[in-house]
This record gives C-alpha cells, structure tokens and sequence, in this order.
C-alpha cells in the first residue's frame, strides 16, 4: 500500500503526449529602468558592495530584456525610477496584481520602504481603484506566485506569514503557505516558477523548501519540473513564461532541454549586472494580471 509521500508521477514523454501544442498568452508587465541601480548595502547573500556595479551594462542588458517582451507580443509600461533607490528596478518586487486588484507591498528593511509608494502612485494613476496598502510584510511577486487554482506564497525569511491571510482576503483565492528554509532563496521567485499559470505547472528546486511544504509541492503539481541546485543557483527559477516561451537567466544550462522536453521554447537572457543585487528575469518583471 503506498504511503503519503508516494505522489504519481508521470515521465517527461508521458506528459508531452497528453498536453496540446504550447501557446503563448499576450502579457502586460511593469518594470522600472535601472537608472540609478547600485549596490550599496548588503539585505541578502548575493549582495556585495565591494563589487562595482557597471551602470552602463545594466542599462542595456535591462534594455534587452524589455524589447525582447515587445518583440514576443507582449506590452511593457515603464515605472520611472528615483534617486536613492538603487533597487527599484526588481519591480515585482512592489506589488501583485490579479483580476485588477493590486496588493501593494510593504518592505521588510527600511532602504526599499520608499518604492512600495512609488509603486501606488503608478497605480493610482493608470485607472486602478482597487488597491490596497497592506498592513504586513509582503514583498510583491518576490514571494507570491499566481497559479490558476492558487496564490503560491512563500515565508521564512522576507513575507510575513500573517501577509498570506491578507491576500486571500483581498484576492478571494486560496493562498497556499510554503516554508523556505535555505537563506540564498529568500524570495519563492528565488526557488519557485510558474511555467503554464493556465494549466497550474510549475518548476521548483526542493531543497529550498521545509520538508512540509515539499510535501505539498508535490500534492498539489506532481508533474512539477523539479530543478537542479546549480540551476537554481544560476538563478533559472527567477524566470518569467508566456505559456510557450520561457525566460530566464543564461547561466541555468541544465534547464534548457528539460524544458524543451515539455515543449517549452526557453530563451536565455543576460542580466549579470542585476545578480549583483540578488536579482534576475522575474525581478524586473512585475505581470499586470487584470482579467
């Protein structure tokens, strides 16, 4: 008789065989040039401000990252970056939007504080009217993924678990709590993807999560993709899918095939610069989800 932690699991050709063609869904994202990006302070492992930040290579590499949204069909609204904060350009990191209501964040250390205003304003004046200024911790989409069936929303070292309630109540969808136990992945966007929001797949590395929430994991997305260490340290889970393409940081080589496998078009960005400051594809792209 099989025990709880046996979760079926079906191979790689099995599940292509069962799924139709993959389709892109046009997008709208939020993100914020790097103008004044820098590191000057150290609030997680990968940040050292020893290291110089090149200004200029930010820019493009920002910059390529955004036309290649453009070029995939999908629409890029810029946020306008301010003096003294060095880290708004992880835009997700300010907010999470589904069906048109915006939960604003509320940053766990004082430096970031400011952009969780920056962020309402823009909201505010681009015709949003449900928006809500939280009253815990949260950090945008840096620690809540949106599934079709769920809010994903991670804990133990940034979001308050008290923030989890707060947005199933404004949201009115469930929020599934998940422990993450291992300080490089500090955000879920650091250790957790949505690959098909429409079709509740995902990819995950395991080890950044307690035991117990491992468990879910694989309750809840059995053909999750499950991600290699030092694809998850090469930041491949801080990517951002359509539905068909996937992308992500170039550096995650042993992602590529798996996710052609599941017929994926993964596509490899270079934003060195920004994993200077513990950030990737998914920090710079905030999804405006507003059906």
């Amino acid at each position: 008789m099989s025990g709880p932690a046996d979760v079926p699991t079906r191979t790689v050709k099995e599940l292509s065989l069962s799924r139709p063609p993959r389709s892109a869904t046009p997008r709208r994202y939020l993100m914020c040039p790097p103008a004044h990006f820098q590191v000057t302070y150290s609030i997680n492992p990968w940040m050292d401000p020893t290291k110089p930040v090149d200004l200029k290579l930010a820019l493009a590499q920002w910059g390529d990252l955004r036309d290649r949204y453009r070029s995939l069909g999908h629409t890029v609204h810029e946020l306008d970056p301010r003096p003294g904060l060095p880290d708004m350009v992880f835009a997700a990191n300010g907010a999470t939007v589904v069906g048109g209501r915006v939960l604003g964040a509320r940053f766990a250390y004082r430096q970031r504080e400011p952009e969780a205003e920056a962020h309402l304003e823009w909201f505010r004046s681009h015709g949003y009217s449900e928006i809500r200024t939280p009253e815990h911790v949260n950090e945008g989409e840096g620690d809540f993924v949106v599934t079709s069936s769920y809010i994903l929303a991670g804990r133990g070292f940034r979001a308050s678990p008290l923030s989890h309630g707060e947005a199933q109540e404004f949201f009115e969808r469930p929020v599934i709590g998940l422990d993450l136990v291992d300080p490089r992945f500090y955000h879920l966007d650091t250790a957790l993807a949505a690959l098909d929001d429409a079709a509740d797949e995902i990819m995950y590395y395991p080890g950044a999560f307690s035991p117990g929430s491992q468990m879910v994991l694989r309750r809840l997305f059995p053909d999750a993709l499950a991600v290699s260490e030092a694809d998850a340290l090469a930041w491949g889970l801080n990517s951002v899918s359509d539905g068909r393409h996937v992308l992500l940081p170039q550096g995650a080589v042993g992602l590529f095939e798996p996710l052609r496998e599941r017929g994926y078009e993964p596509i490899g960005m270079d934003l060195g610069e920004m994993l200077k400051a513990g950030g990737s594809v998914k920090c710079c792209t905030l999804e405006l989800r507003d059906e």
